[in-house]
Formats: structure tokens, C-alpha cells, sequence
């Protein structure tokens, strides 16, 4: 049975899980209104020694008493030796845990919350703690993108403003669904419109938001569907004066071209029309009906219904610009591109990609 005074949080983002437990942390301190009673501690442990350091401290903590009487709440913050590192795996410190599990299931008026990251879920602590806590895994219970969503939302709820869907999925394709670097965007952006504004926009985030990392060249792609020969050209320019590579701008192209074709091809067998709205219920009543011909696995732009129902509701009325036979050809001229860039040097790839821009103007 779990126990309601000790709570366990893991994932792969330490963000994430941070930002998890320190919800937690705020919601209990309710019950220890004073300093006193509240500890946190550095989970941070580069040798055993430290693990052992640690978990003592964390149990002497629970242990005693605060200042005006009653227990405490005691959060173990970024451990990090719940894992197959050198730390982790030592005997030492697989001792020192499995003595203190003595103490957290012993928990009276005290509460004990253990945020980690990076772990091993095979490890027989996790294990254990999944049946003796109130267990969250956030890896599990949210996948990358809903958290990157959740986390923009709240950030900007938190600094007074609204961030219209347009400028989630702009945000998103210019950082990577990167949950840190997009907290920090929007208070960025949120410190930009100052008290004039009350709202991000998709223009603010493609003018004020660099890209970064795997970002998704989102201005680029966006320029080259557009039909607006000026704005593509101009952002061919800016891309490759920045300095980055023509084989991820590419793929990206291509990627998003795959994902036009398979809306066209809906359209033209009367399944969607432009003007509607991509809703999930949608999307998911043809995947049913189509789902035969995907494979099932991560997310790809070689299955359409693997992509999320806004930015596919997007795209929708920009496939109507297009012919079926239009796209693929485009997907012929990306082809012929990609050879082209193999075959000369870095220089001579911003020349391709502007000759590529003028073929498909005038397809």
C-alpha cells in the first residue's frame, strides 16, 4: 500500500520533474506553515559518500521534531544516484538505500518527497517505491509533447499573459519541444509585450525567438509552402547566413511535404475539406478507417496520423493550394536537391536550395 506522507517523482527531463515535485512541495507546505519545518536538500551525489551523506541527512531530517512541535517536510531534491552510473550501482550506496526504506515507510506526521533524474526504472529502489509512494512518472504518465504544451501554458498563465495555439506549435518547431528553453521563451516574450499586450503571438515567436538546437527551421519551411517567392528567398538567405546546415532544412522540407500529400489525398477522396477543422475525434476516426496501410510506432511524418491534430489542422487549407501531382513533384525536386548537396561543396548549398525555391515557384 502506498504511503500518503511519502511521494517519489522520476522522469528524463530533471526540468520536468523538478518543476513536478517543487508543485508538490507548495501544495504540502500548507501543513508546515513555518520555515522550519521545511527542508530541502541537494540530491546531488558524485560519489558514495555523498549518496550516504545524503540520505542520512534526508532521515534526520523527517526524524526530528520542528521548532513549534509537529513533523516536517523534507523534499530530496535532483538525486541522481538511481541509475546504472558508478554511484548508483556501487554496493555501497544500494545499502544505504535499502536501509532507508525503514524510515520512509515508518513516516508519522513527517513527509518525505524524492524528485530523480536520470534513473534506471529496473532498479529495485524505483521498484519498490512505485508500491510504498505516491508515484509519479512523468516519462510515462506525459509524452514529450503534451509536457512541452502544459509547460508553456503555465508559464505564461504564471506571468499574466495567454500564448494563442499558433504560437505553441511556432514555439515548439523553433526549439524542438524543449520544456526548459520554452519556459524561458515565454517569459522572454511575456517581458516583451510588457503592459501594452496581453497576448503571444505566432508573429511575436518568429520574431523574437532564435532557433534552436533540432529546431524544426520552422520560418524557412513556413517561407517555402507560402508561395510568397520574396519571404522565401529572404529566409533562405538569413538560414544559411547563420550558418547552419542545408541537410536538416531538407529533411524538414520533406517532411512536411510527406504530410501534405497524405492530407491532399484525403481531400481529393472527399474524406476532409480545407475549411475544416482538424479536430482529435477526427483524426482519429480516419485513423481507424486508415490504419491498416501505417505502421504503428513514434512519431513520423510518414504517418499522418501520428502528428498532432492542430498543426495538421494547419496545414490542411495550405494543402488545398496545391495539386497531389504538384506535391509529389516537390518531393522529386528535394530528391535531386539532397543529390546535389552530396554532390558539391558547403559553399555552393545556399545556391541550390535559392534554385530549388525558383523550380517549385514556378511547378
Amino acid at each position: 500500500m502506498s504511503s500518503p506522507s511519502f511521494y517519489f517523482i522520476i522522469g528524463d527531463d530533471d526540468f520536468l520533474v523538478r518543476q513536478k515535485a517543487a508543485e508538490f512541495f507548495e501544495a504540502l507546505s500548507d501543513d508546515y506553515d513555518d520555515d522550519l519545518s521545511r527542508d530541502i536538500i541537494d540530491g546531488r551525489a558524485d560519489r558514495v559518500e555523498d549518496a550516504l551523506r545524503i540520505l542520512k541527512e534526508a532521515k534526520a531530517s523527517a526524524s526530528t521534531l520542528s521548532l513549534f512541535g509537529g513533523g516536517k517536510l523534507v523534499w530530496i531534491n535532483e538525486v541522481n544516484f538511481l541509475n546504472m552510473g558508478k554511484t548508483g550501482a556501487a554496493q555501497g550506496t544500494k545499502i544505504a538505500l535499502e536501509e532507508s526504506k525503514v524510515f520512509l515507510e515508518g513516516l508519522k506526521d513527517s513527509k518525505v518527497i524524492i524528485s530523480a533524474s536520470p534513473v534506471h526504472r529496473s532498479h529495485s529502489f524505483i521498484k519498490w517505491a512505485q508500491k510504498k509512494s505516491q508515484f509519479h512518472d512523468l516519462s510515462k504518465n506525459e509524452k514529450e509533447d503534451i509536457a512541452f504544451r502544459r509547460l508553456v501554458l503555465e508559464t505564461a498563465s504564471s506571468m499574466g499573459v495567454s500564448i494563442d495555439p499558433g504560437a505553441i506549435e511556432c514555439l515548439a518547431g523553433k526549439i524542438g519541444y524543449h520544456p526548459r528553453l520554452g519556459a524561458e521563451e515565454v517569459r522572454k516574450l511575456a517581458c516583451f509585450l510588457g503592459q501594452s499586450e496581453d497576448q503571444i503571438t505566432e508573429k511575436s515567436v518568429m520574431d523574437l525567438v532564435p532557433e534552436f538546437g533540432e529546431g524544426d527551421f520552422f520560418e524557412a519551411s513556413e517561407a517555402f509552402f507560402s508561395g510568397d517567392l520574396t519571404w522565401a528567398l529572404e529566409a533562405l538567405e538569413r538560414h544559411f547566413f547563420q550558418g547552419k546546415d542545408a541537410r536538416p532544412l531538407l529533411s524538414t522540407l520533406q517532411n512536411r511535404n510527406r504530410l501534405l500529400i497524405q492530407l491532399r489525398v484525403l481531400i481529393d477522396g472527399g474524406e476532409l475539406r480545407p475549411q475544416d477543422r482538424m479536430s482529435k475525434e477526427t483524426l482519429n476516426e480516419l485513423s481507424r478507417k486508415y490504419a491498416q496501410h501505417f505502421e504503428e510506432g513514434e512519431k513520423s511524418s510518414l504517418n499522418l496520423f501520428s502528428q498532432n491534430p492542430w498543426f495538421l489542422g494547419r496545414l490542411l487549407p495550405l494543402s488545398a493550394k496545391f495539386s497531389a501531382r504538384q506535391l509529389i513533384d516537390l518531393q522529386a525536386f528535394f530528391i535531386e536537391a539532397f543529390q546535389n548537396v552530396l554532390a558539391h561543396p558547403k559553399e555552393m548549398h545556399a545556391q541550390i536550395f535559392k534554385n530549388l525555391v525558383l523550380r517549385a515557384h514556378q511547378n
